[in-house]
């Protein structure tokens, strides 16, 4: 069937002209009182741009994994930033918190949104959000040829503006630019009334509303790519402060009424930023040549890398500069959830159309998680990271559980170095690309990891740190993975015999820690708790004496807190009873899978064990190609003799 585009062409032009206003600062006049908010300033509309999309406010307590890694705390989530930004929940909270602030006329709208971090961390992502935010913002109101598109409630006299604001119902603030000072005067004989208003959009390709900074070469800085300059070729006719010899084509014109960004703020001599001293505290910016200040209503944003921040700020002499900055810090994700969900996140914009097995984006993602992590004393590497995922994790030998908040205390500044977005997706780039079968597996991207780092400008040092990372732990993580999914597609009926032993479990623990007796369902008969069953299941923790005790309050009393709360109790609830529950039921199997997938001739039973376990894991997300893989590396490395 073919399409019409002529159809959508004509019905997005016919859509598009009936936006466009052309009207009197009269009839503009009118519109505001009907409607305040068109007069909204800069921040205001950034930040009821953010909060449109929705908000939702998440008591922690009612959410388990949250709880676990931010404690008892009212989490904010915008929808606005959800579908591109994973792990980051407290930066995107500090972001909108500052817009708030600003958008109520606080300190905050006369103060720079400073984003710094260390690479690929998701400073820039975060600019270009806001940027293409205000792109899709409806047309906002300007006077008609001004080069600042500035507010038409500029017009209104000094004298008359208290009543006019009480009218309409709004604060008024800033001057008419020079060039429209001198329009109102000579075209339109001060009868401001009847200068036009249009509308306009913003654009971040023709710099309308939006504008951005890159650093600029110390040998040639020139203040002009800010404010604008003086047309030369217009001195032969005008005196040098008539403003018809301006050309505000600067940064902070084109980006007046909505952004103005900077790229690496910091690698900018400082005479080169004393503008941005006057556009935040004063709202206004030099004019060129020999005319005024101009009013100036935008967000300024920055960014750069820690390092160059560091630097900036020890120099006291720009104390000005940092007296005029909320700086809001960008660290990597340290949750390995939302870590997997940014990769997933940019292979869908990608055009790669390989087969990715199951647990593959997730071994990269725990190598870049465990990267970024400060080792610490009580709890190893990987443990850390479950914590920090909002898991629950206990010590092999104590019934106590690691504190979150003592390791993020002990750690200092985490999630500013490690390894980058960037350096995981290259790594996953390569191994899709060499890819023979057209699907690339947990093996495959971890030899490709391997590779990156020894072709990488790390330091030795470092090298070898990460080396040991991706050979030992991330590999034993896999291996401990791997087992357990193998033996899930092995056993049938997995989750049933995993929920009978988690109930079984509850049964004794719960006699056990009530000191009464289990009736047996069959006979009726009355009996002791099964300490032996207790202590076969805490033994896969490592855990016995008074520790596999205190095991047992602790579930126990979990499970009683989940009934009060109306929610359902099953194997997966708890999760250290979880992790003992698999365990057990891998090592009841460990011999015979280790036996059948080894196996190069097998009897008839075992080629049907073999090949109903090849069709589970099938259906768990592996294709031919990399189930024959990864069974072969399991017979290898799982079980060896």
């Amino acid at each position: 069937m073919d399409f019409n585009f002529q159809d959508l062409i004509l019905k997005d032009r016919d859509a598009r002209q009936h936006q466009h206003y052309d009207v009197s600062f009269l009839e503009y006049l009118n519109m505001v009182k009907k409607d305040p908010d068109i007069a909204k300033l800069a921040h205001k509309r950034m930040y009821d741009i953010i909060v449109s999309s929705g908000v939702e406010s998440i008591k922690t307590e009612d959410h388990q994994r949250l709880k676990r890694i931010y404690g008892k705390e009212t989490i904010k989530r915008y929808k606005f930033f959800e579908s591109d930004f994973y792990g980051i929940d407290k930066t995107i909270m500090e972001i909108v918190r500052y817009f708030h602030s600003a958008a109520m006329r606080g300190e905050e709208s006369r103060q720079v949104l400073y984003m710094v971090g260390p690479v690929g961390s998701g400073k820039s992502s975060l600019m270009e959000s806001l940027k293409k935010a205000l792109e899709q913002h409806p047309p906002i109101f300007v006077l008609k040829d001004c080069p600042m598109r500035e507010e038409p409630l500029h017009l209104i006299p000094k004298h008359l503006r208290d009543e006019f604001s009480q009218i309409l119902g709004v604060n008024i603030e800033g001057d008419l630019c020079p060039v429209c000072r001198y329009r109102l005067i000579h075209e339109y004989q001060g009868e401001y009334e009847n200068f036009r208003v249009v509308t306009t959009d913003f654009s971040i390709r023709s710099r309308k509303g939006i504008a951005v900074v890159p650093p600029v070469d110390p040998n040639n800085q020139d203040t002009s790519v800010l404010v604008g300059s003086v047309d030369i070729s217009k001195m032969d006719l005008y005196p040098e402060d008539d403003p018809r010899v301006l050309s505000l084509n600067g940064a902070f014109n084109a980006g007046n009424r909505g952004l103005v960004e900077f790229i690496e703020i910091f690698k900018n001599d400082v005479e080169y930023l004393h503008t941005i001293l006057t556009a935040t505290q004063e709202k206004s910016i030099p004019s060129p040549g020999k005319n005024s200040m101009i009013y100036f209503d935008g967000i300024i944003l920055a960014h750069s890398n820690e390092s160059e921040w560091n630097k900036f700020k020890s120099d006291h002499t720009n104390e000005a500069i940092l007296d005029r900055i909320v700086k809001i810090e960008v660290p990597y994700c340290l949750e390995l959830d939302e870590e997997v969900k940014i990769y997933q996140k940019i292979l869908k914009r990608s055009n790669f159309k390989a087969h990715i097995a199951p647990h593959t984006i997730e071994m990269a993602s725990i190598f870049a998680i465990i990267s970024r992590l400060t080792p610490s004393s009580k709890v190893d590497i990987i443990s850390k990271m479950h914590l920090y995922n909002g898991e629950e994790v206990l010590q092999k030998d104590a019934t106590q559980r690691v504190d979150i908040r003592e390791l993020r205390e002990e750690a200092g500044r985490e999630g500013f170095e490690g390894i980058s977005t960037r350096f995981i997706m290259k790594a996953i780039d390569n191994a899709l690309s060499e890819s023979e079968h057209d699907c690339i597996n947990p093996i495959i991207l971890l030899d490709s990891l391997a590779k990156s780092v020894k072709a990488s400008d790390f330091g030795e040092e470092e090298k070898k740190k990460l080396m040991a990372y991706l050979q030992d732990v991330v590999r034993k993580e896999y291996n401990r993975i791997l087992e357990k999914e193998v033996t899930k597609a092995f056993i049938h009926g997995y989750r049933e015999q995993a929920e009978a032993l988690f109930n079984n479990y509850l049964d004794h623990a719960e006699a056990f820690v009530n000191k009464s007796k289990l009736k047996d369902i069959n006979t009726g008969e009355e009996l002791d708790p099964d300490e032996e069953f207790l202590s076969s299941i805490e033994a896969q923790l490592g855990l016995t004496g008074n520790a596999a005790k205190g095991f047992r309050h602790d579930v126990t009393a979990y499970m009683f807190t989940l009934l009060r709360n109306n929610k359902k109790i099953e194997y997966e609830c708890y999760e250290p009873l979880k992790e003992a529950i698999e365990k057990k039921l891998t090592a009841s199997v460990r011999e015979l899978s280790r036996i059948i997938t080894q196996a190069r001739v097998r009897d008839s039973e075992q080629s049907e064990k073999y090949n109903q376990m090849v069709d589970e894991m099938k259906r768990n997300g592996y294709c031919e190609h990399c189930c024959n893989v990864i069974l072969k590396y399991a017979a290898n490395n799982l079980w060896k003799d």
